[in-house]
């Protein structure tokens, strides 16, 4: 049986691994656009719907799915708080996500973005990019094997990064509600103000809560942060005080952030805007002290193989009556 499905969000670089790696069955139509309002219409005549972050899967598009009598909506990424499951569930729908993926992909980033700011290596390019080729006083930084890094969340890409860290050198602090007892030999765990008094660098790698966790991270924990340190988010904005952060920048309560989210990234990310309003303007003036990558955490090439497999392996598992631990809603919620 053929089994047509519509994937938005869909980027060049990613349409040959798609084509690649779908099972012989499946039809595929790739749509470069993010999911909306405006071109929902497009999902008619299709058996099922692949999604990524910033795809609008809220009540109005579901009801639209169902009265196009599409059952599968499907998620590659590990967030899921672009779809209502409430609507979901009450419109008889499936749902299902990638539970995990590549956890290096995320971490390689947040190392890679820690070490930038430590050094403030897009400031000093930047000048020598216009050929002021000085040494600035505020370039002065510490060596790794002398650095305090603190990892805040340690699951799989908290657990990866804390390796990264330890491979140079670095001291680890990590804070978690549940301490993981295999990263006895590479963290120290200790309390949160600790970890934020001591660290050179602090990394969040928290998952978002919607109604649970909004802007957990702000001003209470900013003042508790060195004059000297990092903050490096790639989980999600929702879980920090974004202005609140930024005055810290500004005030140089901290000495650089770096972010590859930010809120209401659908009206950014994907699209060239130019200098922008409101806190994203003030993210771009606060350049380089604050810089902004486009959530491309997970874009490698392990991270999108693992995201692309385990999408189609949901669509196969759903049609063969097999809803594993991947499914968000699962059929035995339809009132048939």
């Amino acid at each position: 049986m053929s089994v047509k499905i519509i994937i938005f969000g869909v980027r060049d670089s990613e349409i040959e691994l798609f084509q690649q790696l779908k099972p012989k069955n499946f039809k595929l139509k790739l749509i470069s656009d993010n999911l909306t309002h405006e071109n929902i219409v497009l999902t008619a005549g299709y058996d099922g719907v692949l999604l990524r972050a910033n795809n609008l899967a809220d009540a109005h598009n579901l009801n639209q799915m169902k009265a196009y009598g599409i059952r599968y909506i499907f998620t590659r990424t590990v967030g899921y708080n672009h779809i209502d499951l409430n609507q979901a569930q009450q419109n008889g729908q499936i749902v299902a996500y990638v539970p995990s993926y590549s956890p290096y992909a995320v971490a390689d980033l947040a190392f890679s973005l820690g070490i930038m700011q430590s050094r403030l290596l897009p400031y000093t390019i930047r000048n020598t990019s216009q050929g002021d080729f000085r040494i600035n006083g505020n370039y002065l930084t510490i060596e790794f094997q002398n650095m305090t890094v603190g990892i805040i969340g340690t699951g799989k890409i908290g657990r990866a990064e804390a390796r990264l860290w330890q491979g140079v050198g670095a001291q680890v602090f990590a804070y978690d509600r549940h301490p993981k007892q295999e990263l006895a030999n590479v963290v120290s765990y200790v309390t949160q103000k600790e970890l934020l008094k001591s660290s050179d660098i602090v990394s969040l790698h928290i998952p978002y809560i919607k109604g649970g966790n909004e802007n957990f991270f702000g001003k209470g924990q900013l003042i508790q942060m060195k004059a000297s340190a990092v903050l490096v988010n790639t989980s999600r904005a929702e879980i920090t005080d974004e202005e609140a952060i930024l005055d810290a920048v500004e005030d140089h309560q901290i000495k650089a952030f770096a972010t590859d989210v930010i809120k209401n990234e659908a009206a950014y990310f994907g699209k060239k805007i130019g200098l922008a309003d409101g806190t994203v303007g003030r993210m771009q003036s606060l350049y380089p002290r604050v810089i902004v990558t486009p959530h491309l955490g997970s874009f490698t090439n392990e991270a999108l193989n693992d995201m692309i497999t385990t999408s189609f392996l949901n669509f196969e598992h759903a049609l063969a009556g097999d809803f594993d631990d991947n499914f968000l809603v699962k059929p035995i919620t339809i009132d048939e």
